[in-house]
């Protein structure tokens, strides 16, 4: 995709919805604030992430529901809302550097849904989505090295082990070591 179409899809195009063969990826909307709110309350979503407080208010929710179609809008991000039945049941997104052409991809689930392989395919389908259809050269993720599943997910949709950094970053008064992940345009074409 050269420049100026992705331009177009970034700032003056609606976020698409995108589909796999379960799940369908859609923007967020203000009826999703309970769901975001319930979700991101449960203490085991907030741990294995590095910006989710706990507890986790529901003003919050409402504020970050609300910046998503601004952050489209600025080609600053896509998150997308993961639908299974036309329930939410977690969410993945790309918060884009246009001068870098990269994105990092962050994602969480609803903990029923845990090793079920829904985040994988969301994973996989935002990170098809990034390097394609928004024509990204790369995009980059990390965990925390006590969340072992969280790097499962990466590695299953094509990403790989770029370093460890060792007590990096701290999470409820503890340091962790964080794993990055990533992957080029190129990885995804060969």
């Amino acid at each position: 995709m050269n420049e100026t179409s992705r331009e177009t899809t970034l700032n003056h195009v609606g976020q698409p919805a995108l589909k796999t063969e379960r799940l369908v990826l859609r923007p967020f909307q203000k009826t999703d604030v309970a769901d975001v709110h319930r979700i991101c309350s449960l203490k085991e979503i907030a741990a294995n992430t590095r910006t989710i407080p706990h507890p986790y208010p529901l003003e919050l929710a409402n504020d970050w529901v609300q910046t998503q179609p601004v952050h489209w809008s600025q080609g600053k991000g896509a998150v997308f809302a993961i639908c299974l039945n036309d329930e939410l049941i977690g969410a993945v997104g790309l918060m884009i550097s246009e001068e870098d052409q990269n994105a990092e991809i962050g994602y969480w689930m609803d903990q029923p849904y845990w090793g079920r392989g829904y985040c994988s395919e969301a994973v996989r389908e935002v990170v098809r989505f990034g390097l394609t259809d928004l024509g990204l050269h790369r995009i980059h993720a990390h965990y925390m090295t006590r969340n072992p599943a969280s790097g499962r997910v990466l590695e299953k949709v094509g990403m790989r082990r770029e370093g460890l950094l060792r007590g990096h970053v701290r999470k409820w008064g503890v340091f962790e070591d964080i794993v990055f992940y990533g992957i080029l345009k190129s990885d995804l074409e060969n």
